[in-house]
């Protein structure tokens, strides 16, 4: 293992869902419990839409995602975790973690206990924390004026939406609050970004914990295009859609994939701009876990320097 001086942190959180905040996990995961994630529950397809289709609950693909790329593997836990089944019955197609993680909401009092007992069964350390523990869903407005509800649909819109809400209106996680007012380093994406990183940031306590925070925010853009709405927007596009969410500019530093190293040192409109090579070469489509660990890495080493809370004490 590298010495990071990310070890030096003494709070990282990691917002979004699906794969993309999976996989900064998966990167990061050598910062042990000092790495929270903070996880989308909007999700309303697949398996996930299935079960909440036929009870009032979150969405857990997501959760379950992050706790699939941080698990041990090989070990018979990952494997049943990602266990999909298969066959023509009224199971075919759930994911058995899905499943598992509904089954133990249902036997405790909170979601997040579920994701806690999940997390000491697969011997995870990084905390992982929905973005609210009550059912809501994502609804994008458009340009017409009409209402377009669930991810699903909003990816399938034929032209960005004018703005984003969660209904019902629900309350953040207090752990996740409590965990990006402690941050020192807040990181957001990659991933889907009108329907895996945009929903945390809607709920107005997260949004406020990111603004009061004394931290500093990274972008993480993604490899590719998406297949959706979003796919048209420029960084630029994203980072005011975070401003005008967050209420304050927040964004420090984008990191972007590009051909070789180039570390900004200038701003434009209070913004670095940092490029590495971050294409995995296993898989085109998805970050290098370790080029995407040791770019956090450099960008923070160039840019900022943790507070030393033992010497505040």
């Amino acid at each position: 293992m590298l010495n990071h001086k990310l070890k030096n942190y003494h709070h990282v959180v990691a917002i979004g869902g699906g794969h993309g905040l999976g996989r900064i996990l998966a990167a990061l995961s050598f910062l042990g419990p000092k790495l929270t994630g903070v996880v989308a529950t909007t999700d309303n397809g697949g398996s996930t839409g299935r079960l909440r289709q036929d009870q009032q609950t979150i969405a857990w693909g997501d959760l379950r995602n992050c706790l699939s790329h941080l698990a041990h593997r090989p070990s018979l836990g990952s494997m049943l975790f990602d266990h999909r089944f298969t066959g023509d019955n009224e199971l075919s197609g759930h994911n058995l973690g899905n499943v598992v993680l509904h089954a133990l909401d249902q036997l405790c009092v909170r979601p997040l206990e579920a994701v806690n007992l999940i997390r000491g069964l697969l011997k995870i350390e990084t905390n992982i924390i929905p973005m609210s523990e009550a059912s809501t869903h994502l609804v994008a407005l458009s340009h017409c004026g009409s209402k377009v509800f669930g991810e699903l649909n909003v990816d399938g819109m034929l032209e960005a939406p004018i703005a984003l809400l969660l209904e019902p209106e629900v309350e953040a996680t207090s752990e996740a609050c409590i965990a990006l007012a402690k941050a020192d380093l807040i990181i957001i994406g990659p991933g889907s970004f009108l329907t895996s990183i945009l929903p945390p940031l809607l709920l107005p306590q997260i949004a406020k914990s990111i603004r009061d925070a004394n931290a500093h925010v990274i972008l993480i853009d993604n490899l590719t295009a998406e297949y959706s709405p979003a796919s048209t927007f420029s960084i630029e596009d994203k980072i005011a859609w975070f401003n005008q969410i967050i209420g304050q500019n927040v964004i420090a530093d984008v990191i972007q994939h590009g051909s070789s190293v180039k570390l900004a040192h200038d701003q434009i409109n209070g913004v670095r701009f940092n490029q590495f090579p971050l294409v995995s070469q296993h898989h085109p489509g998805l970050h290098d876990k370790k080029a995407l660990s040791e770019a956090i890495d450099q960008v923070c080493q160039l840019h900022y320097q943790p507070i030393d809370l033992a010497a505040q004490m």
